[in-house]
């Protein structure tokens, strides 16, 4: 994939150009990788079947082909997918980024678009979940290429807002959108589950996801060198927090042995939960590829049809 470039976001028809060079490359790798039995053909009609109706039938198809293939519509779909965004400030860090790097809403919503694309292809119904404190845009799941149309221009005012001190209440949010989701989905939500709330009011959520039956993966959005690893050099830094705006004047390795403990134990908890609840826990680490995204959409997807 080509060196992305913060000014490619502000175009809209970029982030579609974007996603499909992701896919692309993945696709491209996935032949040469040991899941290259997965399929990534794509189909928009099935074979007829003796004893269906007739009245979907593809005639223009027929006439080509000889050999009589159904219409498939948007209620007939293979899966329903809902992702979701965690768009508080948090997530818009590193603010100050290297040039060709993508901060963790920009690299979310590169997947979330290369997922997109991914879904049509295989003609599946996707909608999107956009929340802070509080949900922002939901959507219901469709097909149709103006549905789709609608989700990447949400992405792309998504990557144009501003956060400024916009806490999260993923508890709250996760909830509302177990209960708002009704049939049988495949759930993503990207997040770097930084809600400074209590820690099990967060895992209910995620299990009341469960409990709706749904197939729930937590992509855990993280820059690993900085955020995990506190990868800074030993000279005195200003640490701003991007929800509160609270700041801390000190050198990283006054803190760091204590951070990268506290820090792993987080993470070690959220791990243990999600194992415990059935849920998929993928670290997406932001200077990292979309691969393991896009193979976990691939794998879930085997298995739920």
């Amino acid at each position: 994939m080509q060196t992305i470039q913060q000014q490619d976001f502000f175009q809209f028809d970029k982030l579609d150009v974007l996603a499909r060079q992701v896919v692309e490359g993945f696709i491209i790798g996935l032949h040469k990788s040991p899941y290259h039995g997965f399929s990534v053909e794509f189909a928009e009609h099935r074979l007829h079947n003796v004893g269906d109706s007739i009245k979907d039938i593809d005639w223009k198809v027929f006439a080509r082909t000889e050999k009589l293939y159904t219409k498939k519509f948007e209620e007939e779909t293979n899966l329903r997918c809902q992702i979701v965004i965690d768009a508080s400030s948090s997530m818009y860090f590193p603010q100050e980024k290297e040039k060709g790097k993508l901060n963790k809403i920009e690299f979310s919503c590169l997947a979330t678009a290369a997922l997109l694309f991914l879904l049509r292809k295989q003609r599946d119904a996707v909608g999107l979940t956009i929340f802070d404190n509080e949900i922002k845009t939901q959507t219901s799941a469709k097909t149709n290429a103006l549905h789709q149309q609608v989700l990447l221009s949400n992405l792309y005012q998504l990557l144009n807002n501003t956060a400024v001190q916009k806490s999260t209440n993923a508890a709250k949010c996760l909830h509302q959108i177990a209960d708002s989701i009704h049939k049988r989905s495949l759930v993503f939500i990207f997040s770097d589950m930084l809600d400074s709330m209590d820690e099990n009011e967060i895992f209910l959520a995620l299990q009341h996801l469960k409990h709706s039956k749904h197939e729930v993966v937590l992509f855990h959005v993280i820059d690993k060198s900085k955020e995990l690893d506190f990868n800074f050099e030993n000279r005195p830094y200003k640490f701003i927090d991007l929800e509160t705006n609270e700041e801390l004047k000190l050198q990283p390795n006054q803190v760091k042995e204590f951070y990268v403990e506290k820090m792993n134990e987080r993470k070690a908890n959220l791990k243990l939960k999600c194992a415990q609840y059935k849920i998929d826990f993928v670290e997406a680490d932001i200077n990292e590829g979309y691969h393991q995204i896009l193979l976990s959409y691939l794998v879930k997807r085997s298995k739920m049809i």
